[in-house]
């Protein structure tokens, strides 16, 4: 049994190196065939998932970083913002084994209280909105920061327009 998954380990490696040599030439530099010889399960299983994990590390890095925008003292999805619950709900859906959690944010005005409700609203509106296009809502969570984790600290109202917001985390 050991002898055979060396045998399929040694293989695995083999196709993935004459992968990489035709579909890139920089990623060929130290991919030979003499490490699999002198140490056949690990050095075949260390190389694949790194660049996997940095892909997918580069991926949850982008879906975090767009939030979506709300107009002041209000809970509605705009039309742009639709569009990009619209992308994170294909990818949750390209990636089942990921969970988000939708975190409502508002900018400085109002009470504690009135902004942690309007948060919660928030959150609860990007959810309802992604389980109409298929994500379980087993999958997604919300949380209300209200005034609590401002983008932008000035007083003005491009810097409040930044702050009233939902943000995205991912978790698997």
């Amino acid at each position: 049994m050991r002898k055979l998954m060396v045998v399929l380990v040694v293989l695995a490696f083999r196709v993935r190196t004459m992968l990489m040599m035709s579909s890139c030439a920089k990623k060929q530099i130290g991919t030979g065939e003499a490490a699999p010889a002198a140490a056949p399960s690990a050095p075949a299983a260390a190389p694949a998932p790194s660049t996997a994990g940095v892909d997918m590390a580069q991926d949850v890095r982008a879906f975090e970083a767009e939030g979506i925008y709300f107009d002041f003292d209000k809970a509605e999805i705009k039309a742009d913002a639709k569009a990009i619950l619209e992308k994170k709900a294909a990818w949750l859906r390209a990636n089942p084994s990921y969970n988000v959690k939708i975190e409502g944010n508002c900018d400085e005005r109002g009470t504690n209280e009135y902004n942690l409700a309007l948060g919660d609203r928030r959150a609860k509106a990007a959810q309802k909105f992604l389980n109409a296009l298929g994500i379980g809502m087993n999958r997604m969570s919300t949380i209300s920061y209200g005034e609590e984790k401002p983008a932008c600290t000035e007083k003005n109202e491009k810097c409040w327009s930044k702050n009233r917001r939902d943000d995205f985390k991912l978790s698997k």
